[in-house]
């Protein structure tokens, strides 16, 4: 068989306020042609399909759009649910739109029916709130007990009659992967990584979540996001995975995806970004720009918009200039969750160390939280079918 694996378009996502749906329109009309120019068999999709659990209304017509593009262009086209996804609107309409080559899997009863294309059984997994389904699982509440749970729990180790290659699709975080800023936060509420050995015995198994290209086994990868949400992706060159998939083994090859704007990292004093021909090349993309002026210029972002129109981020780090503290923002943003409210009661009760036991509460607070958001916005929420 031939596939495309992709995954996290984010339909509908803004970009520091700069809209991103007719970028991600130019990578569904370039996806669409090379369906159609490679003769691929089916496209992957592997979760996080829409930015927000209740999209809008032109965003959800550009992925019906799409979808219907793809199935004209000869791809079935098999979906499972992220983190981002509404699992109830993903799905509506599941059984009718599989009559027409669109299998979409969003629920826990629905991962041990395989979609079969041609010799391979896909297995699409969505993603699975741990603290939900691992009472019906009878397992711990972490991604990766309850990964293990569903796949060992397929049928004969997922072989079905008339298939000779298995490929599994999950939204997950692997242990030991690169990841980005644009990545929303999965780990907490007692979630915990997954070890890329819960996926031996595929094939080829289809990743989602990090929007970072990357391979993570010689059977498992991540084809990242096909457009940049972040400037941490300034170095990413942003693809689909065109899989050849026989009984010998996989092929992969990336095509890679059209890129509406380019990024850009910029660092100097404001004189320097005003003249300097070091920076020509960038004055047409979407610019992280940071200044190294002893002092704060007045007006920086309007001066430096007149050569970079398209300047979207203003950091400052003065050079030279006494120390000054950052802003609470900034000293948080590398902490999860977790540590930000441990250092929370530390800090209130005069640097006294927090107990594991206290540990554990914040921990149970924080899944019970993220139940409590996903049963008001159904935001990566699986129903027990």
């Amino acid at each position: 068989m031939r596939f495309i694996h992709t995954s996290d378009w984010h339909l509908g996502r803004a970009f520091h306020q700069v809209g991103l749906l007719e970028a991600q329109r130019g990578y569904l009309d370039h996806l669409v042609d090379v369906v159609r120019s490679e003769g691929v068999d089916a496209v992957l999709i592997s979760g996080d399909v829409y930015d927000r659990a209740m999209p809008a209304p032109d965003t959800v017509a550009v992925l019906s759009d799409a979808l219907t593009r793809l199935v004209d262009a000869g791809a079935q086209v098999v979906i499972s649910s992220g983190n981002h996804d509404s699992a109830i609107r993903l799905g509506f309409a599941a059984d009718l739109l599989e009559r027409a080559g669109v299998h979409v899997r969003t629920t826990l009863g629905d991962v041990g029916r395989p979609v079969l294309i041609k010799d391979t059984a896909i297995y699409p997994i969505p993603y699975l709130e741990p603290r939900l389904v691992a009472p019906t699982l009878g397992t711990e509440a972490t991604h990766t007990a309850v990964l293990r749970a569903v796949l060992d729990g397929l049928p004969e180790g997922g072989l079905v009659a008339g298939a000779s290659t298995l490929v599994v699709m999950a939204h997950t975080f692997v242990t030991g992967c690169a990841t980005s800023e644009s990545e929303r936060d999965i780990l907490s509420g007692g979630l915990g990584a997954v070890h890329p050995e819960v996926f031996d015995g595929f094939s080829y198994a289809a990743l989602g979540h990090l929007h970072g290209r990357q391979q993570v086994s010689a059977t498992a990868r991540y084809s990242g996001s096909p457009i940049a949400m972040s400037f941490s992706e300034v170095n990413h060159t942003k693809a689909s995975l065109l899989v050849d998939l026989t009984a010998d083994g996989a092929t992969v090859e990336a095509i890679a995806a059209p890129v509406t704007r380019r990024l850009a990292t910029l660092r100097g004093s404001l004189e320097e970004l005003l003249t300097s021909r070091e920076f020509t090349g960038a004055e047409d993309a979407w610019c992280q720009i940071t200044l190294t002026d002893p002092t704060r210029p007045v007006g920086a972002m309007e001066r430096l918009r007149a050569r970079f129109p398209h300047a979207l981020e203003l950091r400052f780090d003065p050079v030279g200039a006494a120390a000054v503290r950052t802003t609470y923002t900034a000293r948080v943003a590398e902490r999860t969750d977790l540590e930000v409210c441990c250092d929370f009661l530390a800090h209130v009760r005069g640097g006294a160390e927090v107990t594991p036991a206290e540990t554990d509460l914040f921990d149970e607070a924080l899944g019970r939280s993220r139940e409590h958001q996903a049963a008001r916005a159904d935001e990566g929420q699986v129903e027990v079918a």
